[in-house]
């Protein structure tokens, strides 16, 4: 009974040291580990420990840490822990939505910039896993002559991408579907970009959707543009 205990106190001590990276004492064991024993017999075991080179007292008046030797018994002793088990699965699980997630994500950002350098215009998306919009290549736009010549038309459509959740709401309002969906110039529900032609798609990417589009000057290449933001969502 005394050898299970001991084995008891030596798993104790390196879940808690495992969990905190600090020194464990004997009243940490006995107040979180639940053993119905004195104090006594708890720093008994645990100087019994030391003795055995299972733990040892890495400073004065500390409390003690495994040794590697320590760790090799605990090692040998594991037995099947279905509550560890259901934690692994757990943890795996999680991380792979979060893997998928950060690979949806990579994939539009790299399919946005690809837009925005082709097409020479604005470009944007929905982020996957989230409510946010992200957009590149905003300087494009205001480079084009009827933006150099009127600065509070170019600060117009600059301000609606920096207000992200005015742009968000404006494609939530829109009917978009897998198709392209172009809005030109008054046909925007929001005035500060009526200067402007919105064409918008929606993609699937590893379970993830997501709204595609370009913002141009309603004097664009309207053919050129629907054919790239076309082969954008053939890649995706």
């Amino acid at each position: 009974m005394t050898l299970d205990r001991r084995l008891k106190v030596l798993k104790a001590i390196i879940k808690h040291f495992v969990n905190t990276a600090e020194p464990v004492g004997s009243n940490t064991i006995l107040v979180s580990y639940n053993f119905n024993v004195s104090p006594a017999t708890i720093r008994n075991d645990m100087a019994q420990l030391e003795k055995e080179g299972l733990i040892y007292q890495p400073h004065t008046s500390s409390g003690r840490v495994p040794t590697d030797l320590g760790y090799r018994l605990f090692v040998d002793e594991l037995k099947t822990d279905l509550a560890v088990i259901k934690e692994a699965e757990k943890a795996i699980q999680k991380a792979q939505k979060e893997l998928v997630t950060h690979k949806a994500k990579q994939k539009i950002y790299d399919m946005v910039s690809l837009l925005a350098h082709v097409t020479e215009n604005a470009s944007f998306a929905t982020v996957p896993g989230s409510e946010r919009t992200f957009y590149i290549g905003l300087s494009n736009i205001i480079r084009q002559p009827e933006f150099i010549t009127d600065a509070t038309r170019a600060s117009q459509v600059i301000e609606v991408f920096e207000r992200n959740d005015g742009f968000l709401s404006l494609l939530n309002n829109l009917e978009i579907d897998e198709s392209i969906k172009f809005y030109i110039g008054h046909e925007n529900i929001i005035p500060e970009i009526q200067s402007c032609t919105l064409m918008v798609t929606k993609v699937r990417y590893l379970n993830h959707e997501s709204i595609i589009g370009i913002l141009a000057p309603t004097r664009c290449r309207y053919s050129f543009n629907k054919a790239v933001l076309e082969k954008i969502t053939e890649l995706i």
